[in-house]
């Protein structure tokens, strides 16, 4: 994401990539959806030159969870331009998108991405990773946790761990469902990216999980689906006008 005007970077580790291309990625590794029929040439052509633009436009407009990212990277000096911040690219495995650091994009996997929740999910999940570069010193490829940190905070609060998207999963529960998803996906995140055991990303999580999990900047509260996004955008929204009234 953009740092300073004309600089194009995005925070002070712009040097460490998150996502290397073409042959990795980091956000929302999904399973293949099963008996997911087989595109053709021409509606796989619509797919990469259409569906994915379309779809990433209507979400930059709509979307809730990703109008308030928006509107706090802007308000941390990094703003976001839908041209150069976000592309549309055919991705290897089952990678649904990637924040890459060195270049400042949000990388969209047309190939996995299937509609336009999927789409909504994607795109707020990699926001909150670029919010997190933007803020703060991340050193994604030599610390870890503090990968696992980020994303932590990206299944609790992109909207990956609601009540439906586990239930598609076919997994259930009620005591700590949430903080349970959390952690499975934040491992999941970790291993697409990361040529580490289970057991490594799973310890970093363990370790940082209670801070991480806590820190719910920019939304003040766990946004369970789009009507607590909304709320939480407006109060976003307020924040500076209750501060001038102190």
């Amino acid at each position: 994401m953009a740092g300073a005007p004309g600089g194009g970077e995005l925070g002070p580790a712009a040097g460490e990539p998150l996502l290397q291309r073409p042959d990795s990625g980091q956000g929302s590794p999904e399973p293949p959806a099963h008996g997911k029929p087989q595109q053709g040439f021409l509606s796989s052509l619509f797919t990469r030159d259409q569906s994915c633009p379309l779809m990433l436009q209507k979400t930059l407009d709509t979307n809730p969870y990703v109008k308030l990212l928006l509107d706090a990277m802007k308000h941390s000096g990094c703003a976001v331009n839908r041209g150069r911040h976000f592309s549309c690219e055919v991705c290897d495995g089952n990678v649904s998108g990637g924040f890459d650091a060195s270049t400042s994009q949000i990388v969209l996997c047309e190939n996995n991405i299937r509609n336009q929740a999927h789409m909504g999910r994607v795109v707020t999940h990699e926001l909150i990773h670029a919010f997190d570069h933007c803020r703060a010193h991340v050193h994604w490829f030599t610390n870890i946790r503090h990968l696992a940190c980020s994303e932590i905070r990206a299944a609790s609060l992109s909207g990956d761990c609601s009540l439906v998207n586990e239930l598609f999963r076919l997994r259930f529960g009620l005591k700590q469902h949430h903080q349970t998803c959390v952690r499975d996906r934040a491992v999941l995140s970790i291993l697409a990216v990361r040529n580490v055991s289970r057991e490594e990303a799973q310890k970093a999580v363990d370790e940082v999980f209670q801070t991480c999990f806590n820190d719910r900047e920019p939304f003040g509260r766990i946004p369970h689906n789009q009507t607590y996004a909304r709320y939480a955008h407006r109060d976003f929204q307020n924040r500076d006008r209750y501060y001038s009234n102190i």
